[in-house]
């Protein structure tokens, strides 16, 4: 068995409590961690209270400040390790720093996990699972590393081999590999949150240029980790243009869909068709845009339900964007009123009486117009403009109304109902149709035959008539 440091350092650190230098290296540990909390609090303060305009500097900065403390306290014991060593023994040091760099690793792997799974606030049952594996494995590492079973644990990976297909792969390889892709993609995702979050917080950049930088920056961080992860594995990169040539085949046969929702997302985000917070209509879909994704757009509509809808049926086909250029929406009501009514007094009311709600707009006011002349009466329109179209347009319309008819009310203006003149003709044919049958006539209807006084009916061909009675 190979000892790294646990073979000796036992002793090393019994004869070292016996001397007093030992007193050296406990200061020396406990001044590094309080300098590094205090240095990362101050740069923290510092970068903090700065302007948001300070570049990708301060991006990564901020992103990496729940380890700023722990990681700044390993550098200075890396920097003081060389130097008390030059006059004393430092084995209580050399332990110090795989402790402090696993709690560091362990830090920044909790952090980078739930900065790119948990970026609402809580964590979920499968984040934290996965961060009570990490830190057992980085911990059993730790342990493995200061038995010295490190080098043993590393000869036996090595040694077993798997075969697959005409190679055969080594265990260890086969786990540096998936550490390796794991670990890039994962650093891949936690950057593009960090970049997307601050870049959504740029006020002077349009919403859907800030959407495509954030969703364009992140295609290009996963690739990048793809790539670097399959050099670092051993993969020949020349062999990606067989598997592109499959897959292009396969989103010009299989994905057309799919492929044309993600180019007219960003074909959406680049020509600012539509932004997050605009009110649009596309086919049967009403409400307003809460989210752009590279797929697809999110619709919340005014009863709160949301509406997920493919990019593709944005850029193929007609939409109504009611907050393009301007947010200002016309309403209408219509009404009709006799016609013995004052038009001229009452089309004022009408616009006074609409522009008494709130949220009805002043700039233009509501006009109230004569439409035409109909069969009931007169028919007016008072229309409006408002500029909040989010908050639905059903209440503000049911509100208008109810003022125009709290206004018709109080003048005393009616509204007629709907009234249809019957006239009855040809009066004499029906007054003898309705009269009462006369007792033992019998009234056959016109063109079945006419019955005799004797009772004889000759439509009736198979009757004789009774001679008897006669």
């Amino acid at each position: 068995m190979k000892n790294n440091i646990l073979s000796g350092l036992l002793l090393d650190l019994w004869s070292d409590l016996q001397e007093p230098e030992v007193l050296w290296q406990i200061a020396t540990i406990a001044g590094c961690l309080v300098l590094g909390w205090l240095l990362a609090r101050l740069v923290r303060s510092f970068f903090g209270g700065r302007s948001p305009d300070q570049g990708i500097f301060r991006i990564g900065l901020e992103s990496f400040s729940r380890v700023l403390s722990p990681s700044i306290t390993l550098g200075l014991i890396l920097v003081a390790k060389p130097l008390l060593e030059q006059v004393q023994h430092v084995h209580l040091l050399r332990l110090a720093i795989p402790l402090v760099a696993s709690f560091v690793l362990v830090r920044l792997s909790f952090y980078v996990l739930r900065r790119v799974f948990s970026r609402g606030g809580n964590a979920s049952a499968s984040v934290v699972a996965i961060e009570k594996m990490i830190a057992a494995i980085v911990w059993i590492g730790f342990a493995l590393y200061i038995t010295g079973l490190w080098p043993d644990l590393v000869d036996l990976l090595e040694k077993t081999v798997l075969p697959l297909g005409r190679y055969k792969v080594s265990l260890l390889t086969i786990l540096q590999a998936v550490v390796s892709v794991m670990g890039t993609l994962i650093v891949a995702l936690w950057a593009g949150a960090a970049l997307e979050q601050r870049l959504m917080s740029l006020d002077s950049v349009h919403s859907s240029i800030r959407a495509v930088m954030a969703r364009m920056a992140r295609a290009v961080l996963i690739l990048v980790a793809i790539l670097v992860s399959l050099s670092l594995v051993g993969i020949d990169l020349t062999v990606l243009s067989i598997f592109g040539g499959a897959l292009g085949v396969g989103l010009g046969l299989g994905l057309q869909k799919i492929v044309g929702s993600y180019v007219s997302g960003f074909v959406i985000l680049l020509e600012r068709s539509m932004a997050i917070g605009d009110m649009v209509t596309v086919d049967k879909y009403y409400g307003q845009v809460t989210r752009i994704n590279t797929r697809y757009t999110v619709l919340r509509g005014l009863d709160g339900v949301e509406s997920i809808i493919p990019n593709e049926l944005f850029v193929s086909g007609p939409m109504q964007n009611y907050s393009l250029s301007d947010r200002s929406i016309r309403l209408s009501t219509k009404l009709t009123v006799a016609y013995d009514t004052d038009i001229e007094a009452l089309l004022p009311m009408l616009e006074e009486a609409a522009g008494s709600i709130s949220r009805v707009s002043s700039a233009p006011p509501p006009s109230a117009v004569l439409r035409f002349f109909a069969a009931d009466g007169l028919e007016l329109e008072v229309g409006f403009m408002i500029i909040d179209p989010e908050n639905g347009t059903f209440g503000v319309t049911s509100d208008v109304n109810r003022a125009i008819w709290r206004m018709l009310q109080s003048n005393g203006i009616s509204i007629p109902y709907t009234q249809h003149e019957v006239r009855i003709l040809n009066q004499v044919a029906l007054a003898g149709l309705a009269d009462e049958p006369v007792p033992g006539k019998v009234v056959t209807p016109p063109g079945v035959g006419a019955t005799s006084e004797s009772g004889y009916n000759p439509a009736r061909n198979n009757e004789k008539p009774d001679t008897d009675s006669a």
